[in-house]
């Protein structure tokens, strides 16, 4: 049984979903190409932007203008009234399409990207073979989007590089005095890096290694010393610490691809699967959200 419930449903497949400035959650549809606000209190769900493309990560700027990764063309859009206009463009460094992303107080947006045609490799050779230790996918770059649209990369050979959260620094050696960890979905560990003033990155770790529990590492979020994964293999969301301690598991009632805390409730977005042949003509994926109290 759920440990969840289920607060919104019919949607095609949920993805980046972000406390926005107004306290909202912000979350993507993929493929209604949609951006929506729902207010997790009232129930109330707004579209705040739809385009003829596909969105997926989400953050604001400091100013509280909304961010949104295209997908497809593998640019950064920024909200500008009604209009979503490019903010920067990633296609020179994303080799597949763009993907999550997190925004940090400064306006600086890392941005990763599939590194492959994820989806097509599967349908090749099945989701058995990602989890054989020789197996070596393609890596790919994290780009660092800085607030005035200016791009570089921050970190490279990542396999698949998605969620990302910004944690406090135990050990007090970055600049910044945080560490940004990254999901690597295909290697199936979280990676940490040491967050310089100017957003640059160094210190390559691995932070936890969660194939043993046959953890994917989709989207992330943050919570203290920890973080919230979604697995994107099962109907669960675990609490993982450095070192790979798994102190909570909540159950939902479908596979977790994306998870965000707003306030003192931790959000699911779900769906049966994530191949576009399975979600894309259907409307299953359903946000589902767990009282942290």
């Amino acid at each position: 049984m759920a440990d969840t419930k289920v607060v919104r449903d019919g949607l095609h497949f949920g993805e980046g979903p972000r406390r926005g400035p107004d306290g909202r959650l912000y979350y993507s549809d993929f493929y209604a190409g949609e951006v929506h606000a729902l207010d997790l209190a009232t129930g109330d769900d707004e579209v705040v932007v739809a385009f003829d493309g596909q969105p997926s990560g989400l953050g604001s700027l400091p100013d509280g203008r909304l961010l949104v990764v295209s997908m497809l063309d593998r640019t950064v859009r920024r909200l500008e009234g009604d209009d979503l206009v490019v903010h920067a463009d990633i296609s020179d460094i994303a080799t597949f399409h763009a993907n999550d992303m997190l925004v940090d107080g400064e306006g600086r947006a890392y941005v990763g990207n599939f590194g492959f045609d994820l989806h097509g490799l599967i349908d090749e050779v099945g989701i058995p073979r990602l989890l054989e230790p020789d197996f070596d996918p393609l890596g790919a770059s994290l780009a660092l989007v800085r607030p005035d649209g200016s791009v570089g990369v921050v970190a490279e050979d990542l396999k698949f590089p998605n969620g990302m959260a910004l944690l406090p620094d135990p050990a007090g050696e970055s600049e910044s005095g945080q560490i940004l960890v990254v999901a690597e979905t295909v290697a199936f560990k979280l990676t940490a890096f040491s967050v310089d003033l100017d957003g640059s990155l160094r210190g390559r770790r691995t932070w936890a290694d969660v194939k043993e529990f046959g953890i994917a590492p989709d989207g992330i979020a943050g919570d203290g010393d920890g973080v919230w994964v979604a697995p994107a293999l099962q109907p669960a969301v675990f609490r993982v610490t450095e070192g790979g301690t798994i102190t909570h598991r909540v159950e939902t009632t479908q596979t977790v691809f994306a998870v965000a805390v707003v306030g003192e409730r931790l959000v699911c977005l779900t769906a049966p699967d994530s191949n576009p042949k399975v979600v894309k003509p259907e409307r299953l994926g359903k946000i589902e959200v767990y009282d942290l109290n």
